[in-house]
């Protein structure tokens, strides 16, 4: 990456990590309904009202909250991929049920679920993917929260024509207008957005 893109990388995630902190409690909560809600009702349609099953994440700390909806979507009969951290900032995923544990990750600042890990493999039985990001714009183009886990994965989908339909995870507010973000080679855009107050597809 070029020291420019970086840094305007680096710069739109501090920024919007900064709005994040300031978000009252009662704001956190009303996202994370409309966040269970509209996130639900595209799996259901990207589904075609199907039992299916889907990759999410647990947001932790200022990220917006996804708990309430990796529980609609196994409330709805779907079933949850939860990713784990692994050395080389690989991922492998674990099928959540309520009763999941969660532990905290040896290789990031996020709880991870206890279980059996699955590799690259079971995502070809995935219909969507919910993915973390700090801000995307109206071009696709996403940023994470800088660890690479996820680029990455990304990336090893692609090579593997594993391209299930992927939105991003974010508060209304950090959807930016088209091309703010800067893109390389190895970043890989994403279809949609999912906010507290619906879904957004994209370019």
């Amino acid at each position: 990456m070029s020291p420019e893109n970086q840094t305007a990388k680096d710069e739109i995630r501090a920024r919007h990590r900064k709005l994040r902190t300031g978000l009252p409690a009662d704001a956190r909560s009303d996202a994370a309904d409309g966040i269970a809600a509209h996130g639900l009702a595209w799996a259901e349609m990207v589904a075609d009202g199907r039992p299916a099953t889907f990759t999410a994440y647990l947001g932790v700390a200022f990220e917006p909250p996804t708990l309430r909806l990796i529980t609609a979507l196994h409330e709805a009969g779907h079933s949850v991929l939860l990713p784990v951290c692994e050395p080389d900032r690989a991922l492998s995923w674990v099928f959540w049920n309520p009763a999941t544990e969660f532990v905290r990750s040896k290789y990031a600042p996020i709880q991870e679920p206890a279980g059996e890990r699955h590799g690259l493999e079971v995502i070809k039985e995935v219909a969507a993917m919910f993915l973390p990001a700090t801000a995307v714009d109206l071009s696709g183009n996403r940023i994470g929260q800088g660890g690479g886990y996820f680029d990455k994965f990304l990336e090893a989908a692609d090579a593997a024509g594993l391209h299930a339909p992927r939105a991003a995870v974010i508060y209304d507010a950090e959807l930016l207008p088209a091309s703010t973000i800067p893109a390389e080679s190895f970043d890989r855009p994403v279809d949609a957005v999912l906010t507290p107050s619906g879904i957004v597809p994209l370019a």
